[in-house]
């Protein structure tokens, strides 16, 4: 009976901890705001990746996805998402592309390229359209972190690119 009593309570610390996040630079936990999230990649596998991990660790509800950048325009537009994870390899439009139309649709939506280059360069050209962070696709442990660090309103760039 006691050791229920146990798994119970840590099934609760586990589900707190989930919903919970490091503050960039506070050194103290923070709850991440609930955000609606347009997630946007031309990999299918990825896509379904970014959104069960999204469910999982963050506050954010999926909106919408996209799979290129003539879609993602359309489907910001429409759902006024709170942040974009947006891909920079995108068919149609490029994901620079598709930022620059979003900055003008959907002008507070908080955009987060998620992509593989690890380009600096790429990445400062990716910021320079409105982006407000770019997180490289091998630094995905840093996904929650980038998440609340952009709807904090506080650019993030990925570890690797620093």
């Amino acid at each position: 009976m006691q050791e229920d009593s146990v798994a119970n309570k840590n099934a609760v610390q586990d589900d707190q901890y989930a919903q919970l996040t490091y503050g960039k630079g506070t050194g103290r936990m923070t709850r991440m705001p609930h955000c609606k999230t347009l997630v946007v990649d031309d990999g299918e596998g990825f896509r379904r990746f970014l959104c069960a991990t999204l469910m999982e660790t963050t506050e954010c509800e999926i909106v919408g996805e996209a799979s290129d950048g003539l879609q993602a325009v359309n489907q910001a537009e429409k759902l006024q998402p709170d942040l974009i994870l947006l891909d920079l390899g995108l068919p149609t439009l490029n994901g620079i592309q598709a930022a620059r139309r979003i900055r003008q649709l959907s002008p507070n939506a908080k955009i987060l390229f998620v992509s593989q280059n690890s380009s600096p360069e790429i990445a400062q050209g990716a910021l320079n359209v409105g982006a407000h962070g770019y997180l490289v696709k091998s630094d995905m442990t840093e996904l929650t972190s980038a998440i609340s660090t952009v709807l904090a309103g506080v650019q993030f760039i990925s570890s690797r690119l620093k």
